[in-house]
C-alpha cells in the first residue's frame, strides 16, 4: 500500500495513503464540521489557500455529480478525510470522489487519524500544511510548508473572482427548497417585477445566484476589482458583496469601492462581504484562533433571541475595537459616517459578531451563509429582509 505524509508546520506528522492526484500540495489546515456537502465544499471559492479536513470519518459516499458544484472548478488545495468511501451509492452519482480529485489535481491524504487532527488544530490553532505523495523525509517537508506564505494579508480574490461581468440566469430549478415560512404575505408583489441586483465576485458560491434569481432579481456579476462608478454605471437596485477567500485587509481596492457605495444603494454582504462592509464601516478584523467551517454552527438573532443553525466558513472576523464587543449578547449599537450601524447576530460558539444592519442608511450583512449548500435553511428569510430594504429604499 502506497503512503502520504501530512506535515504540519509545527512539526506535527500524519501518516497515511494517497487521495486524489499524486504530488504535493500546500495550503492552511482548518476543519470542516458538515456531515455532507463535499462536493460543494471543494467548489467553494472560499476554500482557496486551505487544504479542508472532514471530521465526518466517511467521505465520498454519495458521489460526485454536475448539479451540486459551487463553481466551475475545484478550489481547495487539498483534501483530508479518516476514509474515501471506495463505492458512491446515490442515484444522482455520476462519478466517484477519488476521480474527482484526480481529474481536477487536488492532492488529498486519507486513512490518518482525523480526530487526533482536529483536536491538535482546536488546541495549537489553524496552520500551514503540507501533504505530500512523494517526498517521505518529515524534516524537508517543514522547512518546505514554513517557507510557504500566510494566507494574512495576501489577496486571494484576484484569483477567485471572474475576469469579465457576466448575467446569471439559472435558479433552482426542481431543487428551489419549501421556504414558504420565510416568505412575506405579499410574496406576489415580490414576483411581479424584477429588480437588478449587481454581484461583486469575491468567490462567490453559485446557490447565492440561485436564491437572487429565485426570489425575482435581474443578476448582473462583476469583477471584484470593479470600480463605483462602473457600478453605478449599470444602475442596480441593490449591491451584493459575495463570500470569498482569506483575510479582507488582503483586499483594500474592494473596501475602498465599498466605502464609496455606502448609501448610495442597498448593499447586502456575506461572509468575507460582510467582513469587507464591515472594515469599510470602520471596523476591526482579526483572525480566529481555527475558523467556523462547518454547517451546524449556532448563531444568535439579538433582536429576536432567535437561534438559527447556520453554514460558515471563514478564518477572519470583524467587530467593534472594544474588549468586551464579542461578550455582549446585546444589540449593540456604534456610530459610523453613515448613521448607526446595529450588531443583530452573535456567534452561540465564541460570541463573535456574525451580522449587522444599518439604522440609518440600507446596508446588511451577515458573517454565514443564508444560502446554504450545504447546510441548513434557517437563515433564508435575508434574502426577502434584504428584497424588502431594496423595494422600501425605491418606492
Amino acid at each position: 500500500m502506497k503512503k502520504a505524509l501530512l506535515v504540519l508546520e509545527d512539526g506535527m506528522v500524519f501518516e497515511g495513503q494517497p487521495l486524489g492526484y499524486e504530488g504535493e500540495a500546500i495550503g492552511e489546515v482548518v476543519f470542516n464540521t458538515a456531515m455532507t456537502g463535499y462536493q460543494e465544499i471543494l467548489t467553494d471559492p472560499s476554500y482557496k489557500g486551505q487544504m479542508v479536513l472532514m471530521t465526518c470519518p466517511q467521505i465520498g459516499n454519495y458521489g460526485i455529480n454536475p448539479e451540486d458544484a459551487e463553481s466551475h472548478r475545484l478550489w481547495a488545495d487539498g483534501f483530508i478525510v479518516k476514509e474515501s468511501a471506495p463505492i458512491s451509492s446515490n442515484w444522482r452519482s455520476r462519478q466517484p470522489l477519488q476521480e474527482y480529485l484526480s481529474q481536477h489535481q487536488v492532492v488529498g491524504i486519507q486513512a490518518i487519524d482525523t480526530r487526533a487532527l482536529t483536536r491538535h488544530l482546536r488546541d495549537f490553532g489553524s496552520q500551514q500544511g503540507i501533504i505530500s505523495h512523494t517526498n517521505f523525509d518529515p524534516e524537508r517537508l517543514v522547512q518546505q510548508v514554513r517557507r510557504a506564505p500566510s494566507i494574512v494579508g495576501r489577496d486571494l480574490v484576484s484569483q477567485v473572482t471572474c475576469q469579465i461581468p457576466y448575467e446569471w440566469k439559472e435558479g433552482s430549478g426542481n431543487w428551489k427548497p419549501t421556504l414558504s415560512v420565510h416568505q412575506p404575505e405579499n410574496k406576489q408583489n415580490f414576483d411581479r417585477e424584477a429588480y437588478r441586483t449587481v454581484v461583486v465576485d469575491f468567490g462567490v458560491k453559485q446557490n447565492i445566484l440561485r436564491r437572487l434569481i429565485d426570489i425575482g432579481y435581474q443578476v448582473q456579476v462583476v469583477p471584484a476589482s470593479t470600480s463605483m462608478e462602473e457600478v453605478q454605471a449599470l444602475d442596480p437596485h441593490g449591491i451584493i458583496l459575495s463570500n470569498g477567500p482569506g483575510d479582507p485587509e488582503g483586499v483594500p481596492y474592494a473596501i475602498e469601492t465599498v466605502r464609496r457605495l455606502i448609501g448610495w444603494r442597498p448593499i447586502f454582504g456575506i461572509c468575507l462581504g460582510h467582513q469587507i462592509l464591515g472594515l469599510a464601516l470602520g471596523m476591526k478584523a482579526h483572525k480566529l484562533k481555527f475558523g467556523h467551517h462547518g454547517a451546524n454552527h449556532p448563531v444568535l438573532d439579538l433582536r429576536t433571541r432567535k437561534v438559527e443553525i447556520t453554514s460558515q466558513n471563514h478564518n477572519f472576523a470583524v467587530g467593534i475595537a472594544d474588549k468586551t464587543d464579542q461578550e455582549s449578547l446585546e444589540p449593540r449599537i456604534f456610530p459610523t459616517k453613515w448613521g448607526r450601524v446595529q450588531i443583530t447576530h452573535r456567534s452561540l460558539n465564541d460570541g463573535c459578531c456574525e451580522g449587522m444592519i444599518g439604522l440609518d442608511t440600507p446596508i446588511l450583512s451577515v458573517q454565514y451563509h443564508p444560502e446554504a449548500s450545504p447546510g441548513p435553511h434557517d437563515s433564508a428569510s435575508l434574502f426577502y429582509e434584504f428584497f424588502k430594504m431594496v423595494k422600501t429604499y425605491h418606492e
